[in-house]
């Protein structure tokens, strides 16, 4: 599946950070892990597989050791993290609909993650204009097809791909 021909209409965006601890790689990489298994759950309509990967999530970040961190990196780090604890433990303990909600949110902080720290694999920035009540939602996609994660089955394409990491 080589994307690369396809891919190069697409705004590739550079991480901030360059040298960075492989801890914390690997830390922020199981991050999007989760995240994805989220947004892939949240496509799908299963609503306790977007539970399970949020208490993952949410795990991982309580076992972090921040003291890896420039200082920098760790600004950026603390901007999001309560952020993201509170979403992935909102999304762990609520109907679908919630889920979605906190999703969108969700997306903004692990975006801020990708784009300073890298994504250690190839991601794809999309954004849907009709999530939110119409104000818009983006998130993050290890594929290049739109699978809404907003709408699901309902509007499974909406969407466009903003940009790339990789």
């Amino acid at each position: 599946q080589d994307n690369a021909a396809s891919d190069k209409d697409v705004k590739l965006v550079t991480a901030t950070f360059s040298n960075i601890d492989p801890v914390v790689s690997a830390f922020i990489k199981s991050v999007i892990q989760n995240y994805i298994d989220v947004k892939n759950a949240l496509t799908n309509g299963d609503e306790s597989a977007a539970k399970s990967a949020s208490d993952k999530m949410n795990s991982a970040m309580k076992g972090f050791d921040k003291s890896l961190l420039s200082a920098e990196q760790k600004k950026v780090y603390d901007d999001v993290e309560d952020d993201l604890k509170e979403h992935a433990e909102h999304i762990a303990k609520s109907k679908i609909d919630h889920q979605r909600n906190h999703f969108s949110m969700m997306s903004e902080d692990v975006y801020n993650l990708v784009k300073a720290f890298g994504a250690g694999m190839t991601l794809y920035h999309d954004h849907c204009p009709m999530a939110n009540d119409n104000k818009g939602a983006m998130w993050l996609s290890e594929s290049k097809e739109i699978r809404n994660p907003y709408f699901g089955e309902k509007m499974m394409t909406c969407g466009s791909v903003e940009e790339m990491f990789k």
